[in-house]
């Protein structure tokens, strides 16, 4: 595949640059056409010709999303334009990414685009679960209504966000703690001592030698300690974006003690929170699980997502592909089962949305309550046995003095 810089004039008559991948320059080209765009000037990228990306300001947070969202819409129920709201919503941001993206909407709207198709120029600012709400609500004449909705989804998004966020510092921190210590130990304490043991000239423990040779390997191959964990780190990182990597992370993600059970509740609480608020805007269940699917950062989760949505399409009810997964906790499916017979889906997806979001809430603190302990165990498994090692032939000697 090669890269090939275009120019062409879009089916709305606006010009648009950019690059693109394709086997050849002919097929770039039909590519291009089949899209419905005039191809104004098509050749392949050099070094100096592709697109780079520069990201400018910090990203654009949930909560920032929220804000925005509810802004937006007390903007418009004071009678305010959609291209005047996005004006004055650009010029308090301060994000700076953000705000080059509020302008380019309120460009893309002054020239007569949708407010969701100009949105969609940004799909790394704009979600796409906001992108199809934006939609629904100039589609109906409410947009105020989904602007609401989405503040409130995002408002809940970045609050559980923060929550586990906020309770994972303390370990964080003690943890680098751990690391530090044992670092300083093993690269400043026990050299000083090694031409102490030396000395001695008698036998060391078994457990003196085993330190005493960690901390030589630590001093002078340090290098291979970095490398080796840069490596693992790249492998991993590569290896999750592969399919098989993807699987097997996710498996371990819902499997791992402790928090297996967060990870399980928290997407319980993004599928119904997401369900309900795009039902609730006149999306079609099958589109709104797709949606539900991009937003899963779990890979077994998505792909019960992908099955349910393949079977909700061929007539079964999405209780069933929920049950039959065993990744979901019964309240969830029998939740569902219940609003699909009842036909008030989105109140009882708002139920289980609001239940599982105290769960997290309460995980998170259980989970951070098990750890403390846990950690300190840990420092004391690694710290103690470095002491012993550096005690136990100083006790030795004074011994043989006195």
């Amino acid at each position: 595949m090669s890269s090939y810089k275009y120019e062409v004039i879009t089916p709305d008559g606006k010009t648009k640059t950019g690059t693109i991948e394709s086997p050849d320059q002919d097929a770039a080209s039909t590519e291009l056409r089949n899209a419905g765009n005039v191809v104004v000037s098509i050749a392949k990228a050099g070094a100096l010709t592709k697109d780079i990306e520069i990201s400018i300001g910090k990203p654009v947070k949930p909560r920032e999303l929220g804000v925005f969202c509810r802004q937006f819409e007390s903007i418009l129920g004071a009678g305010v334009t959609v291209i005047e709201a996005l004006s004055m919503l650009a010029e308090q941001q301060e994000n700076k990414k953000f705000k080059a993206a509020i302008e380019d909407v309120r460009d893309l709207v002054q020239r007569g685009s949708p407010l969701a198709e100009a949105m969609m120029e940004h799909p790394k600012i704009f979600p796409e679960i906001m992108i199809h709400m934006i939609a629904a609500g100039e589609a109906s004449g409410a947009l105020d209504v989904a602007f609401n909705r989405m503040s409130v989804y995002f408002e809940k998004d970045a609050h559980l966000r923060g929550l586990i966020m906020k309770s994972m510092i303390y370990p964080i921190v003690l943890i680098l703690v751990i690391i530090g210590v044992v670092i300083i130990m093993m690269v400043k304490i026990v050299p000083s001592f090694t031409a102490t043991f030396d000395e001695i000239d008698a036998e060391l423990p078994a457990i003196t030698l085993a330190v005493v040779a960690i901390s030589n390997w630590m001093v002078h191959s340090w290098y291979w300690l970095i490398g080796g964990i840069v490596l693992i780190v790249f492998f991993c990182k590569e290896f999750k974006k592969t399919e098989r990597g993807a699987v097997l992370f996710g498996r371990i993600g819902l499997k791992l003690p402790l928090f297996g059970t967060l990870t399980i509740k928290n997407a319980a609480s993004r599928l119904t929170r997401t369900l309900s608020t795009l039902m609730a805007s006149g999306i079609a269940v099958v589109d709104a699980i797709g949606i539900c699917e991009k937003i899963m950062g779990n890979e077994i989760v998505r792909q019960v997502m992908r099955l349910a949505q393949k079977q909700v399409m061929e007539g079964i009810s999405l209780s069933i592909p929920l049950e039959e997964s065993g990744v979901f906790p019964p309240m969830v499916y029998h939740m569902v089962r219940i609003g699909e017979e009842t036909g008030n889906m989105e109140a009882m997806l708002d139920k289980i949305a609001d239940y599982y979001d105290e769960e997290v809430e309460m995980a998170t603190q259980s989970l951070m309550a098990a750890l403390e302990p846990l950690i300190i165990v840990l420092m004391a498994l690694i710290v103690v046995p470095i002491i012993l090692a550096v005690m136990m032939p100083m006790f030795s000697l004074y011994n043989a003095i006195g």
